[in-house]
């Protein structure tokens, strides 16, 4: 690779360079515990849907996807509404260059100029890696749920990790704004 890439938000567009990257994840490992690959065209009703409300973002290097990062929806209860689960994932050839960090770090200011609060990840253990770039990402190991999920033969644990983005302890949180409302803000 002869550049350091671009960060820039998803597009349905961008579907087939992610599953790129995720299908051997989702084949070959227990990082997620989804256990079939998606098509193409799920992948991008994903990203589309994902858009409406939250961020997502790719890192593109030489005019391909080497990684992306996104934001779901923490719990469809409303009082919950102010935080989201993070997700990231770099392509193997890309690793160590410092892609998931500047990913994470546009996701994160992403997420707080949306009025969001809290950002949780959650890691499938054993996952030193994993472990130890969130907590020096700044997240906090909250809990360990054992034995969530079976996959590749065998039961894993998951751990929850905590990042807070408040603007300071806010007493009532502000309303929430979409990834297009905040790009037509800071472009105009």
């Amino acid at each position: 690779m002869t550049d350091q890439g671009t960060i820039r938000l998803a597009a349905p567009s961008d579907a087939a360079g992610i599953l790129d990257i995720y299908a051997p994840f989702i084949l070959n490992t227990a990082v997620t515990f989804e256990l079939e690959v998606p098509t193409v065209q799920e992948m991008a009703q994903r990203i589309e849907n994902t858009l409406a409300r939250y961020p997502w973002v790719v890192w593109e290097v030489d005019r391909k996807v080497a990684g992306y990062a996104y934001a779901s929806t923490y719990n469809e209860r409303a009082a919950y509404q102010w935080s989201v689960v993070s997700s990231v994932y770099v392509d193997q050839s890309c690793r160590k260059q410092g892609g998931a960090t500047r990913l994470y770090s546009a996701l994160r200011d992403f997420l707080r100029l949306q009025g969001f609060h809290r950002v949780y990840a959650i890691i499938a253990l054993p996952n030193q890696a994993s472990e130890r770039f969130h907590q020096g990402f700044g997240f906090e190991a909250v809990g360990t749920f054992h034995r969530a999920g079976f996959k590749l033969g065998q039961w894993h644990d998951v751990g929850w990790y905590e990042l807070s983005i408040d603007h300071g302890g806010l007493e009532s949180p502000v309303k929430t704004r979409t990834p297009m409302e905040v790009l037509k803000d800071a472009s105009g």
